[in-house]
């Protein structure tokens, strides 16, 4: 049973610990439970800045959560309202995302799959037979409950969890994230339990071989797919998987939600209830390779949307500007983390929905993203927001400065600790904090050029609210390696940039360009 709701404030009860993340309005700490010595993980939203529908939100999951007790589900132990926070007391979940671990696991075959997707069934039946639709299942929200072997799955983040009577059947608004809707839901025609066995199927798929169903840059194309049930099982990949395991993805992508199997059923089939005979245990190393690639994608795509929003403390509503005043609009992928809702369109403005992944769609085939409480052009003057800019492509400079000099020193100071990463050097892989970087720094930069000169072409300055924004440019390296010879290489990148405690730090970067042996931007010299 779940800790009993009581009357109390939140300090007589936990002792708050380290931050562990941060949304828009929220921030989740450890905490220790004074009576018990036990760990838990502490949501605390600032409800000052919530309007009434978005308390009515929260209320909404902080019930449905309450109600949910099953061991595949992060549970929710404690509820407490004060005057200007409400502390929700989580599960404290340490093992991470289910699709990272599998990419670091030795082993890895369909069996594992087959118990990985049970095991989600399991939390899905569960919240079924409770009368709630998750709404919103990914990777994202696959947690494992420790790092230890066997941890079990954990289905986490009921923010946009609906609950619903019966088999009731009814259009509850546009929700979710664009690979892993329904074709009910992109129709717009009622839907209810059967979404989530749509994603069930997107998910089994992607952990037999590492990439999704339905896949297009194009999100217009993308929804097409959808709608009319169009994937396949192309070889080589799919030829060494059983025709068990094909039948019941079959069975969840059923395009008509009345002919789609059941979460209850689905626990049932014989790939499921009978992996022992029927799965194969051959180990699936393409598998393993193409979900490595996967979570990059996916990182990557979700980098400025999810991650920089969720842990660098600003409204995930005041990343993309109006498309009126710029022509731009942000075009989704299937492959991408940023979780759609419709219903805060029509939200008061005082506030905005504490989703730190949430992207505000009118119409599923446009994505903007509008500000949170003021006009932007309230937010600085057109003066101040120049100053800015400027400030950001000087700060640019003065790290390239940093790679081209070979100080180390200089450019962990501009950087944050925890930067990402995605460059030709990772091959493909998104990498986090600095010793990455420090390996070029202490063999290639700085050591074999006589000259370096870089020049910043075509910078585009994007500011993301009053303490963060992102640039994009084309980088020219010109240098002399050390035989006299003149070079010069191209990239193009984009960085991330955070303010704190005034001083602004690189946060995230993405280059293309050069090849695995180009380090930051220029080749390695002969």
């Amino acid at each position: 049973m779940a800790v009993p709701i009581v009357c109390t404030r939140f300090s007589d009860n936990y002792d708050l610990k380290e931050e562990l993340g941060k949304g828009a309005f929220s921030v989740v700490r450890r905490c220790v439970q004074k009576s018990t010595g036990l760990e838990f993980a502490a949501k605390i939203i600032n409800t000052k800045k919530l309007s009434a529908r978005d308390f009515q939100k929260l209320e909404r999951e902080a019930r449905i959560c309450r109600k949910l007790q099953h061991p595949n589900i992060v549970r929710l132990h404690d509820s407490i309202q004060e005057e200007n926070f409400h502390y929700l007391v989580f599960d404290l979940v340490t093992g991470g995302e289910l699709f990272e671990d599998i990419v670091a696991r030795e082993f890895y075959s369909e069996a594992d799959a087959s118990h990985c997707i049970q095991q989600i069934l399991e939390s899905v039946n569960h919240c079924h037979q409770n009368g709630v639709v998750h709404r919103d299942l990914k990777p994202e929200n696959l947690l494992l409950a420790s790092k230890a072997k066997g941890a079990a799955v954990k289905l986490a983040d009921f923010g946009l969890a609906i609950e619903v009577q019966g088999e009731q059947q009814a259009w509850f608004g546009f929700a979710g994230t664009p690979g892993y809707l329904s074709p009910e839901v992109l129709k717009k025609e009622p839907y209810g339990k059967p979404v989530d066995i749509w994603a069930c199927g997107v998910i089994l798929y992607i952990l037999l071989v590492g990439y999704p169903p339905f896949w297009d840059e194009d999100q217009h194309r993308l929804y097409a797919q959808i709608k009319a049930g169009a994937y396949d099982y192309p070889s080589p990949e799919w030829d060494t998987v059983t025709p068990e395991a094909k039948n019941l993805i079959n069975q969840m992508l059923t395009v008509n939600p009345s002919k789609r199997i059941t979460a209850a059923d689905a626990l049932k089939h014989p790939w499921i209830c009978q992996r022992e005979r029927v799965a194969s245990v051959v180990h699936r190393q393409e598998t393993v390779d193409c979900l490595k690639k996967f979570n990059a994608r996916r990182k990557l795509k979700g980098a400025i949307l999810t991650t920089m929003l969720a842990t660098r403390n600003f409204s995930s509503r005041s990343i993309i500007a109006n498309k009126k005043e710029n022509g731009s609009q942000v075009k989704e992928s299937t492959d991408s983390s940023t979780t759609l809702e419709d219903d805060d369109i029509k939200e008061d403005k005082k506030g905005g929905v504490d989703r730190s992944s949430t992207v505000i769609a009118k119409e599923p085939e446009e994505i903007r993203i509008v500000c949170p409480d003021k006009p932007f052009s309230q937010l600085s003057t057109n003066s101040q927001m120049s100053a800015r800019r400027q400030e950001i492509i000087k700060m640019t400079e003065q790290l390239i400065e940093a790679i081209n000099t070979g100080d180390f020193e200089a450019y962990t100071k501009i950087c944050d600790p925890h930067l990402t990463a995605f460059e030709p050097e990772a091959m493909g892989n998104l990498v986090e904090g600095m010793d990455f970087h420090k390996f070029y720094f202490d063999n290639v930069l700085g050591k074999n050029c006589k000259a370096v000169n870089t020049t910043i072409l075509n910078p585009h300055v994007h500011l993301l609210g009053e303490d963060a924004a992102c640039i994009a440019y084309v980088r020219l390296t010109q240098y002399m390696d050390k035989h006299g010879q003149a070079h010069t290489h191209q990239s193009e990148e984009s960085r991330v940039w955070h303010k704190r405690d005034n001083k602004w730090q690189n946060v995230h970067f993405h280059r293309s360009g050069g090849n695995g042996g180009a380090a930051f931007g220029f080749s390695s010299l002969k």
